[in-house]
């Protein structure tokens, strides 16, 4: 009961609970935020996008 009582009265006891409810919210959002990502389809890239196909649209090389 003292462990209880330290934890939830003493500041040390409190920024405990604080960092380690913040570890908590911060894993589930990047949990979320990744499996969101996985999930969206690739969008093309804008800088390679004229360099598909049969080479028009390249820059002349020097």
């Amino acid at each position: 009961m003292k462990l209880m009582s330290d934890l939830f009265s003493t500041d040390y006891g409190l920024m405990s609970i604080i960092g380690i409810a913040f570890m908590l919210c911060m894993a589930a959002f990047f949990v979320r935020m990744f499996l969101v990502k996985m999930n969206e389809p690739p969008t093309p890239n804008p800088a390679t996008a004229g360099r598909a196909g049969n080479g028009k649209g390249l820059p002349p090389s020097h």
